[in-house]
């Protein structure tokens, strides 16, 4: 977000001056969150705008009771209702731009089909497909959706969630896409526990597409799971033997992403043992 009050003489003059309005205020503070992923703790808000403590903390809880910012234990980042004002395609942008780079490597590497996803409600959503003549053989699409417990992107990346969230977001009947698909929400309690020892590592076999499989790693941010990368390819082969370059492609995203403060650093043997 860009301020006008940045371009005001009368502001510049003072920059210490408390802005007269509550308007002025929460521009000056929503201007601080430049990136879906910022997050900032109230001593940084106070002391980047200026303003009193007690009047920020005022502001922010504000600002978090109405959606336009949630506060975790991370800081305060920009709210539900902000993303809706364009932020969500933001970060969907800053997401795919991060991530190609490695996205081509692992195609190339393991001459397989590689996704991009992000998880909305009880689906992915696929922000990119990468794997040249062989992605015409995978029936999924940039801009689509799949069931998010039936793919190995959803599993990876509902295994970050509460349990609470998980139940929440299956109150209705679950759908099933193939006979292998999870039907019953304690299974799928039940793998999302497996996929957590596997340290993330989820593994699809035939249970989004007939006879497809594949092996995905969320990027996990401060709050919790951001996206997922996967590599797609024949449900009979040995996925897990291309775990590690999925684990190092999610591991570069990541610290670009987050400065290198996640951790995909345990043994990829352990994950998949």
């Amino acid at each position: 977000m860009t301020s006008a009050l940045r371009l005001d003489p009368r502001y510049e003059a003072d920059r210490h001056a408390l802005p007269p309005s509550m308007m002025e205020r929460v521009t000056l503070i929503m201007d601080l969150f430049e990136r879906p992923q910022t997050h900032l703790t109230l001593e940084v808000v106070s002391r980047r705008t200026h303003l009193p403590r007690s009047t920020t903390h005022r502001i922010l809880d504000q600002l978090v009771r109405l959606d336009w910012l949630h506060h975790t234990v991370a800081g305060y980042a920009l709210g539900p209702r902000a993303l809706g004002l364009g932020g969500r395609e933001i970060g969907h942008s800053t997401l795919r731009a991060a991530a190609a780079p490695q996205l081509l490597d692992l195609a190339v590497r393991t001459k397989m089909v590689v996704h991009l996803a992000v998880l909305d409600g009880p689906e992915i959503y696929y922000l990119d497909k990468v794997g040249g003549r062989a992605a015409v053989d995978i029936p999924s699409r940039v801009g689509g959706r799949a069931v998010a417990h039936c793919t190995g992107l959803g599993k990876a990346m509902l295994a970050w969630l509460s349990p609470e969230e998980i139940d929440a977001r299956y109150q209705q009947a679950m759908e099933c896409r193939t006979s292998h698909s999870i039907g019953r929400l304690d299974l799928l309690h039940r793998e999302l526990g497996t996929v957590r020892r596997r340290n993330g590592l989820a593994i699809d076999r035939g249970e989004c597409f007939p006879d497809l499989g594949c092996v995905g790693l969320a990027l996990r941010g401060p709050d919790g799971p951001v996206g997922a990368i996967s590599v797609v390819g024949d449900g009979r082969a040995p996925l897990e033997l291309v775990a590690p370059l999925v684990v190092n492609a999610v591991r570069a995203v990541s610290e670009d992403l987050f400065g290198g403060g996640q951790s995909y650093r345990r043994e990829v043997a352990d994950a998949v043992g």
